[in-house]
């Protein structure tokens, strides 16, 4: 049905519940000018203590849904079940405790339809008025801008719990979590499978009653949830920004030791954990980076589709790529070995370990970079291996096969034959 369905998750919410339902029935006639057939309500109480239901219930009368659950199953739970139950067209939900203003959904509603977006999200961090707390502020924008970096597109507010989304989008989105990690996870689910996601700005005001969000403990839950999807769909982008990292603090540590060589210091022995430290730090970055990538074409395999874009926009892996991680690989194992070679020749009161421990890092990350190319070279083969016989069995469309044909029919031969005699 071309309806607007809000869904309304609430636990313990007596104080504000009532004034949130009247404050979303207000605007149904609005949504019915921008064309939409009405509103429905649906409220999901999740096992609350209070008179949370007795209150809902007064409203079924005037269209509100009431779903109560029998076990307690938070508000990301609360929400798919409130979807479950939605019959429009169009799905959006709020909380009920009074912080988001129903009055923005008509304007959300008409952005979404001018702008034919699959999600829109109303955002408290846009520019409107906002009396979010300052910790809950900065979080936000930190998550937001963890979002915007590995999606590569531009995120006010990835944990706004008012949004409207298509039906048909919770295909490509779920699943989703439970807990209140909801809306990050599908904000970055949604930049990933290429859902076009706009932000419109709402006011926000202070909620009524105690806030059942800790910094802390949500704080890191949102986090690890976020990387965790991203890396489902981009693992290059993430471990290439650690390998990034990495190497910066490789640069770091070993700038000492190589100011104190250049400076002709006799004594450089004050510097020998520096240097290991930077060498460990290479040897992570090559880790992290070279695994990013292999992870790349299994998730590619995975979703079958072709591997996202890289850490600055372009394709982390492609044929000549492949060869040069080869070559490196081969190249540093050889400078390895030929380091080593080159310790057993040296003579002096000072031992080889400045040849020895460079030895062993070039070594590994040669190995490092020649079982990569390996898989990516065996990954790469699987990932089209189904086109590849398609083409060979001559399934896979005219454009598998460049041939003329040149054929008797021979059910007109039979015939003419059968003529003659």
């Amino acid at each position: 049905m071309n309806i607007l369905s809000i869904v309304i998750p609430a636990y313990n919410e007596e104080e504000s519940v009532g004034a949130c339902i009247e404050r979303a029935l207000s605007i149904e006639p609005e949504l019915q000018r921008l064309g939409l057939e009405g509103l429905e309500i649906i409220v999901v109480d999740d096992c609350s203590k209070d008179r949370t239901a007795e209150i809902v219930k007064s409203y079924v009368d005037r269209g509100v849904v009431l779903v109560q659950h029998k076990v307690n199953r938070n508000y990301g739970g609360a929400l798919k079940t409130g979807f479950r139950h939605a019959r429009g067209r169009y799905l959006a939900f709020m909380d009920a405790d009074g912080t988001y203003p129903p009055e923005y959904y008509p304007r959300m509603m008409q952005a979404m339809l001018e702008q034919d977006a699959d999600l829109v999200i109303g955002s408290r961090m846009a520019g409107a008025e906002s009396e979010m707390p300052l910790t809950r502020r900065v979080g936000n924008f930190l998550f937001a801008t963890l979002v915007t970096m590995i999606g590569n597109v531009r995120i006010t507010d990835s944990a706004s719990g008012q949004r409207i989304l298509k039906r048909e989008c919770l295909e490509k989105l779920y699943p989703l979590p439970d807990g209140l990690n909801f809306t990050p996870v599908m904000s970055t689910r949604a930049l990933h499978e290429d859902l076009k996601m706009i932000e419109v700005p709402i006011k926000y005001e202070e909620r009524a009653g105690e806030s059942k969000l800790s910094v802390v403990r949500d704080g890191l839950r949102f986090l690890f949830t976020i990387l965790g999807t991203a890396a489902t769909y981009n693992p290059v982008r993430l471990l290439g920004t650690l390998s990034v990292v990495a190497v910066i603090l490789a640069a770091l540590a070993i700038l000492p030791w190589l100011l104190a060589y250049t400076g002709g210091v006799q004594d450089r022995s004050p510097y020998a954990p520096l240097l290991f430290i930077a060498m460990t730090m290479t040897i992570a970055a090559v880790n992290l980076f070279s695994i990013g990538a292999a992870f790349g074409w299994v998730v590619s395999l995975f979703h079958r589709r072709p591997i996202r874009q890289g850490l600055f926009g372009r394709p982390i892996f492609n044929k000549p790529m492949e060869f040069k991680f080869g070559r490196i690989g081969l190249g540093l194992l050889i400078f390895g070995v030929a380091l080593f070679v080159a310790s057993l020749f040296v003579r002096g009161n000072e031992p080889a370990w400045f040849l020895l421990v460079p030895s062993a890092m070039f070594v590994m990350t040669g190995i490092q970079f020649g079982t990569t190319w390996m898989l990516i070279k065996t990954l790469a083969t699987l990932s089209v291996r189904d086109l590849k016989a398609a083409s060979d069995l001559g399934t896979a469309g005219d454009s598998a096969d460049n041939a003329i044909v040149f054929r008797r029919d021979r059910k007109v031969t039979a015939e003419i034959n059968k003529a003659l005699v």
